[in-house]
């Protein structure tokens, strides 16, 4: 475990954020297009516009929503 500089002894945290790099590229291939997202907090549907390694941005109703990629459970194209 790293620890902080100059000697002292506390663990420094580190933050892991996988990235899943198959929906990724999924979701890149569907940029502009509708398509149902379903997460763990439930459904979207609505048209991507911008892919990240950590997140979409879906446009639905004329609002944006940004969902982190870790909490996609599937997505199908509409």
């Amino acid at each position: 475990m790293p620890y902080a500089p100059y000697g002292h002894h506390k663990p420094c945290p580190v933050v892991v954020s996988p990235v899943d790099s198959c929906v990724v590229e999924a979701l890149m291939s569907l940029m502009g297009k509708i398509v149902i997202l379903e997460t763990t907090r439930g459904r979207l549907d609505g048209c991507v516009l911008d892919v990240k390694q950590d997140h979409v941005v879906l446009e639905e109703r004329h609002k944006k929503f940004f969902v982190r990629i870790a909490e996609i459970v599937w997505i199908m194209p509409d």
